[in-house]
């Protein structure tokens, strides 16, 4: 039977814990812009309702 390689997952799971450590950032920061997530996707497509 193999061994399992526990250097792997701790690396997957600290990547994965990095990850959504920025993407949280990346949303505190937008909603500090004033700029809400959901609407920031809209804004991309170049499309404005005025």
């Amino acid at each position: 039977m193999a061994k399992p390689n526990y250097q792997f997952e701790k690396r997957q799971k600290e990547l994965a814990k990095k990850k959504k450590k920025e993407e949280k950032l990346k949303r505190k920061q937008m909603k500090k812009d004033g700029v809400e997530p959901d609407r920031a996707d809209d804004a991309d497509d170049g499309e404005e309702n005025s």
